[in-house]
């Protein structure tokens, strides 16, 4: 059966959304709701959907499965919640929300009202990125050492809900940061501590432009960040992983291994497409929806992933290492098998 979307938020990653779904079969949007009504006509309307002004008369219109909260960050908890209590799934663009008690509570929503929940964090469906933790996972890599991630690149922020620290939660750091802290704990596990340093800000904004972070997880391995909204990283490499028996470099058009005995590099994919990775999301969580397999994503990663930005923030305002708060997840209810009507 056909499982039913509905869409809160009608800006650019939303209409992302409407591609991906171009490509899925047995699920559709049924609905788009912003406040601002006239964004929800214009994207319901290239959808042939229905429109609304809030996520309430989305759910009270409609016969929903699931809907994808693709708002700002402040926002992201009273929607969920609202969409949680009246029985439906929910798929949140990241970062989940500005704080981990707010997360926490979103988490705990999730449970009482027994509804799958997740944070959308494109990265971990890109299909190189899988390819190089699967290295990892199969020992081909050795013991993991080193991981260096950049998503640097020069974006005018002025004017744009981003760098708004009361609607998004800080600067780049929250923004870009928490695909890159996702990916860290992906490929090395639980992060310790943190700490971040940042750099000029050259942009006429109150929040963060360039900072480096740098990540030591429970395991001992290491991880360099870089993030920028001011200058351009100009290798097409954006991650890579330092293992003791070989190294994974992942591109935006090309990945490749080489084990340390080797001199040549193998080719292990062909790089980044948005709305592939975009779309292997949303199958995996069609799937766990009827429980054919489970969330890729936890819920347990979704709040770890909102610690870990928590406490950078408080290293960035004490320039020390700062630990990360364990992570104290709420369980997903299990999945009951049962297709999806």
């Amino acid at each position: 059966m056909t499982v039913r979307f509905g869409v809160v938020g009608a800006g650019g990653i939303a209409h992302s959304y409407g591609q991906v779904f171009a490509g899925v079969v047995d699920a559709a949007i049924v609905g788009v709701a912003d406040t601002d009504l006239s964004a929800a006509r214009r994207m319901a309307g290239n959808l042939d959907v229905i429109a609304t002004g809030s996520v309430d008369e989305l759910v009270r219109a409609l016969d929903l499965d699931a809907v994808i909260v693709c708002t700002p960050p402040n926002s992201h908890p009273e929607i969920s919640i609202a969409a949680m209590n009246a029985g439906v799934a929910v798929l949140c663009e990241k970062p989940l929300a500005i704080e981990s008690d707010a997360a926490q509570t979103m988490v705990a929503a999730a449970a009482r009202a027994g509804v799958l929940f997740t944070m959308a964090t494109k990265f971990r469906f890109v299909d190189d990125v899988v390819r190089a933790h699967d290295l990892m996972t199969t020992g081909a890599l050795g013991d993991i050492i080193q991981l260096e991630n950049s998503f640097a690149s020069r974006v005018d922020m002025t004017k744009r809900w981003n760098s708004d620290r009361a609607v998004s939660g800080g600067g780049v750091l929250i923004d870009n940061g928490t695909h890159s802290v996702d990916i860290a704990r992906y490929f090395l596990g639980p992060i310790h501590e943190v700490l971040v340093v940042e750099g000029p800000r050259t942009q006429e904004i109150a929040v963060e432009d360039s900072v480096q972070l740098l990540l030591r997880a429970a395991s001992g391995a290491t991880a360099t960040i870089d993030l920028s909204w001011s200058y351009d990283n100009t290798t097409d490499t954006y991650l890579t992983v330092y293992g003791a028996a070989g190294t994974v470099q992942v591109g935006w058009r090309g990945s490749e291994h080489r084990p340390n005995r080797e001199h040549e590099w193998r080719s292990i994919g062909s790089g980044y497409n948005k709305i592939t990775c975009m779309r292997n999301q949303v199958l995996n969580f069609c799937a766990a929806l009827r429980g054919d397999e489970p969330l890729a994503v936890s819920t347990a990663d979704a709040i770890a992933s909102v610690q870990v930005i928590e406490a950078a923030y408080r290293s960035l305002g004490s320039g020390d290492w700062v630990v990360v708060d364990p992570v104290q997840a709420v369980d997903q209810p299990a999945a009951s098998g049962e297709d999806v009507a």
